[in-house]
């Protein structure tokens, strides 16, 4: 296997990194997100990170640059995997990897779809995981888990139609309880067992 650090030094001194963590065995570069075209070529090509694993974004409400859009890069010749961080506002958009990593057409959709954040230069840069015309972005933490309405396909009117969100078991009470422990408190009718005759003195051959 690759030794990160070695790694980490070659990669820091040929792109414009903005900063680098090592923490648990994983390395993740942290970049601008202008640079994002010329980091993942770099990486693709002289690094050797041809897979693509995943593109997700994270949701940060407090910091002026809201969200991180994070890129899993995977090289097969090293076996070593890598984590790219770039750092977006809300309203504003990154460069779309497509044309480098072409698996990332699905990724940067689910993305925009749940964060909002938009993609330059998609070539189809539309809702993927929400139905039509939804409302807001679901994995941001500031989205309401009421207050919005749901779509679902009628059979009996044969469309899509529109209903409140219900959260049937918001309040319900759920007894996760082992079987094997048995119960802590008395069951019902356990009462009777202290009033049965004999039950006190514990003679045998009777029941309580």
């Amino acid at each position: 296997m690759t030794d990160l650090a070695a790694l980490s030094e070659s990669i820091t001194s040929a792109l414009p990194v903005t900063g680098v963590t090592m923490a648990r065995g994983e390395l993740t570069i942290e970049v601008a997100a202008g640079d994002i075209l010329k980091v993942m070529a770099h990486l693709r090509d002289a690094a050797e990170f041809k897979i693509l694993v995943d593109l997700c974004g994270v949701d940060w409400p407090q910091r002026a640059k809201r969200f991180d859009v994070v890129y899993h890069l995977l090289s097969l010749t090293k076996n070593v995997r890598i984590r790219v961080k770039a750092q977006v506002g809300e309203g504003e958009s990154i460069a779309s990897i497509i044309s480098l990593y072409p698996a990332a057409g699905w990724f940067e959709r689910e993305t925009f779809d749940m964060y909002g954040v938009a993609f330059a230069e998609h070539p189809d840069m539309r809702r993927i995981l929400t139905d039509y015309g939804f409302s807001g972005y679901p994995l941001r933490k500031d989205f309401p888990l009421t207050g919005y309405v749901e779509l679902r396909y009628d059979d009996e009117l044969k469309r899509v139609v529109y209903q409140p969100v219900q959260l049937v078991q918001e309040f319900r009470d759920f007894d996760f309880m082992s079987p094997w422990e048995g119960a802590p408190h008395i069951l019902p009718g356990d009462e009777k067992a202290a009033m049965a005759p004999g039950a006190a003195s514990g003679e045998p051959g009777k029941k309580p």
